[in-house]
C-alpha cells in the first residue's frame, strides 16, 4: 500500500462516515496563532474547536503538512521527520471519543489490515484536578486491546493556555517478538494515532473552563503508518522516501544517519520555499536557514567541496509536487544555492575571526554576543568552528 493509497483509504473511510473533505493549509499557521510553523492538523481549525461554526459542517477530514523544530534533534532516527504530513479527522460537537476510537480501530484493523494483536492504547488515567477517562478506557476493554493508563503523556494541549484536554493514543509493535511491555517502556511501541478530546480551555492561573461544545481531534502520522503497512524499519524507507534515499548516496557517500539527515533537510527546505518562506536571521526564515546550514555541515564534514548544486532537479519537483506547490523548482534550487554561498562567506569570515588572540581561551556569555552582534556569528556555529580548530581542521 504506497502512500497515496494509504491517504485515499483514510479520506474515503470518513467520508463514507459524514466527513467533508477541506483542503489542507500551507506550512504557515493562520494569521493570530503564536506558532511559527504549522505543527498539527488542528491548528487551522482551533476557531471551529472552540465553538465557531464551521461552513462545511460538523464532521471534517483532511491532510495536512506540518513542521515541528522541537523534534529537529531527533531527526535521522527511524520515525521523527521534520516536515511530515498528517492524517486528519475532526467533530466539531457531533459524536464523541468513544466512537471516534471505534472508527479509528475499525480502520486499522478492518481498512490496512493491522493485527490487532499489535495494537496498545494509552489513556488520560486522570490528575490533581480531573478524573480518569473511562469513556476510553472502556471502549478499548471492549475492543480486547490492552490499555495503559498515563497523566501528562495522555493531555494535549497547543501551549500553556488555551484549548486542551484528554487524550488517548493508538500505538503499533514494531519488535520482532511478541510484545511483553506497555508504550512507556518499550519504544518498539511506535505512536500512529493520536485522538483528543478538546473539551476544555486553560487559562492563564492554571483553571479549566468548558468548552462550548466538547470535539474530537485526531491526528494520525501519515509517513509511520504508511512505513508500518509496508514492513519497513525507518520512515525513510517507505515509497515518499525512496527517490531521495535512491538519488543522494552516488552523490555524497554518508553513513546512515547522516544521509537520512541530509534528505530530511533538503526536502523539508524545499517545502518551506514552496510555502513562499525566505531565508533570514529571524522567525520562520531563520529556521529554514538553520535546516541549509545544518545540511552543509553535515555534507562539509567530510568533504568540503561538496554542492548543492549537485542535487538534481527531479528531487525537487518530486517534493514539490507531492506538497501541490504552485512554485519553480528552478527558483527554489537558486534560493538554496544562495544560502550556501553565504554560508560559505560566514563560515569564512568566521574563521578569520576566531584565530585572532581574543577568542584563544574560554569565550564568555559577552564574547558570544559580540560575535554575532558585530559578525553575524550565531553561537552553535561559534562553538562548531571552535571544535574545528580544536581538531586541526579549521588552521
Amino acid at each position: 500500500m504506497n502512500t497515496d493509497l494509504v491517504v485515499r483509504t483514510f479520506i474515503e473511510y470518513f467520508q463514507e462516515r459524514g466527513h467533508r473533505l477541506i483542503t489542507g493549509s500551507s506550512l504557515l499557521p493562520p494569521p493570530g496563532d503564536p506558532v511559527l510553523f504549522t505543527t498539527s492538523g488542528m491548528h487551522p481549525l482551533t476557531p471551529f474547536l472552540e465553538g465557531k461554526p464551521h461552513p462545511l459542517g460538523r464532521r471534517l477530514v483532511n491532510v495536512q503538512r506540518c513542521l515541528r523544530t522541537t523534534d529537529l534533534d531527533e531527526v535521522g532516527d527511524d520515525t521523527h521527520l521534520t516536515v511530515f504530513e498528517m492524517l486528519g479527522s475532526w467533530s466539531l460537537g457531533d459524536y464523541g471519543g468513544p466512537q471516534s476510537l471505534d472508527w479509528g480501530y475499525d480502520l486499522l484493523v478492518d481498512g490496512f489490515g493491522i493485527d490487532p494483536g499489535r495494537l496498545h492504547a494509552t489513556v488520560f488515567g486522570g490528575d490533581d484536578q480531573l478524573g480518569p477517562d473511562t469513556e476510553s478506557l472502556r471502549l478499548w476493554q471492549e475492543r480486547g486491546v490492552p490499555v495503559e493508563l498515563t497523566r501528562e503523556e495522555n493531555w494535549w494541549s497547543n501551549g500553556p493556555t488555551g484549548p486542551c484536554g484528554p487524550d488517548s493514543e493508538i500505538f503499533v509493535w514494531t519488535g520482532d517478538t511478541p510484545p511483553q511491555s506497555t508504550p512507556t517502556q518499550d519504544d518498539r511501541w511506535v505512536e500512529v494515532w493520536n485522538h483528543v478530546l478538546m473539551r476544555y480551555r486553560r487559562h492563564e492561573d492554571g483553571s479549566l473552563h468548558p468548552l462550548p461544545h466538547v470535539s474530537v481531534d485526531t491526528g494520525l502520522g501519515l509517513e509511520r503508518l504508511t512505513t508500518l503497512l509496508q514492513g519497513k524499519r525507518s520512515v525513510y524507507e517507505c515509497d515518499l522516501f525512496e527517490p531521495w534515499m535512491r538519488t543522494v548516496p552516488p552523490l555524497w557517500h554518508l553513513d546512515d544517519v547522516s544521509l537520512r539527515v541530509v534528505c530530511d533537510h533538503l526536502r523539508s527546505s524545499v517545502a518551506v520555499l514552496g510555502d513562499g518562506v525566505l531565508p533570514s536571521n529571524t522567525g520562520r526564515g531563520y529556521v529554514l536557514r538553520r535546516l541549509t546550514r545544518r545540511t552543509l555541515t553535515t555534507l562539509w564534514r567530510a568533504d568540503p567541496s561538496r554542492t548543492l548544486q549537485d542535487l538534481p532537479l527531479e528531487l525537487l519537483e518530486h517534493t514539490v509536487d507531492h506538497f501541490h506547490q504552485d512554485v519553480d523548482v528552478r527558483t527554489v534550487r537558486e534560493r538554496l544555492l544562495d544560502e550556501e554561498r553565504r554560508f560559505t562567506h560566514l563560515l569564512e569570515r568566521g574563521r578569520r575571526v576566531l584565530a585572532g588572540p581574543r577568542f584563544t581561551g574560554t569565550l564568555t556569555d559577552a564574547d558570544y554576543s559580540y560575535l554575532h552582534d558585530t559578525h553575524g556569528l550565531p553561537r552553535d556555529l561559534v562553538t562548531s568552528l571552535r571544535t574545528d580548530f580544536a581538531s586541526g581542521s579549521g588552521s
